[in-house]
């Protein structure tokens, strides 16, 4: 039986993932000066605790928080801009969940979200996610006018020189794939793969879009083109942690 994992849409998350990914923002943005500093977010003294619904969900949650990480600056400047920041009946602890829910209202270009079928609600998040729909206007022209300002056609513009060098060259690394030896053996994960549609081959030289390949030196690890890096982490075999992203 084939298990049901966290969608990834254009219409929004369930609470679930706004409120970890906040939590992972909060440990890892970046800290400014304190006497320019505009936006406060709280104290973040304390590690923690997250509980993610599976495997798939964890990986959204990450993504959502570095994506917000890779556009700090970007969205500060339309909070403020827009006057949707300060807001004094939001508090400073919060502030990490009003930047992470903005980068996702931005990238579903300031539609409303879907409240999933038996979703449990957060009200930090329902709150968060009302409020910034009560300026969607404002925010969405804010942004407008940065883009305008700095001439750019996309927010990728905004992207730090160094983060966008990076993306490029992982971008273009095969994806490397533990096995978990401890759930399913090589030949069984092999077979399944197969099944699905992928081809076997020898190396990576012989790559096309739906092969893979045995890791020549780590037998446990296999190796896919980049661009099969979606459609593997949908798999059931992802799913279920018999296969691990590296």
């Amino acid at each position: 039986e084939k298990r049901t994992v966290t969608q990834i849409e254009k219409n929004g998350y369930p609470d679930s993932i706004y409120i970890n990914a906040a939590k992972i923002f909060q440990g890892i943005h970046t800290e400014k000066n304190k006497d320019g500093m505009l936006v406060r977010y709280g104290d973040n003294s304390e590690s923690p605790m997250m509980a993610f619904k599976d495997e798939h969900s964890r990986r959204v949650s990450y993504e959502l928080a570095f994506s917000a990480l890779k556009y700090q600056d970007l969205l500060e400047q339309i909070l403020l801009d827009s006057s949707t920041y300060p807001c004094y009946s939001i508090p400073d602890e919060l502030t990490s969940l009003l930047v992470v829910m903005l980068y996702d209202l931005q990238d579903r270009k300031f539609q409303e979200r879907k409240i999933f079928d038996e979703e449990e609600l957060v009200a930090e998040v329902q709150e968060v996610g009302h409020y910034l729909y009560r300026y969607v206007t404002k925010l969405a022209a804010a942004l407008a006018r940065c883009r305008i300002k700095h001439d750019a056609l996309s927010i990728e513009y905004f992207v730090p020189e160094t983060i966008w060098k990076q993306e490029q060259r992982a971008s273009a690394l095969p994806v490397c794939v533990w096995i978990n030896t401890l759930k399913i053996s090589l030949e069984d994960a092999i077979k399944d793969l197969e099944m699905k549609g992928l081809t076997k081959v020898e190396s990576v030289s012989d790559f096309d879009h739906y092969t893979f390949a045995v890791d020549q030196h780590c037998h446990d690890v296999l190796v896919f083109p980049s661009s099969l890096r979606e459609e593997l982490l949908n798999l059931d075999l992802f799913a279920d942690c018999k296969l691990l992203l590296q």
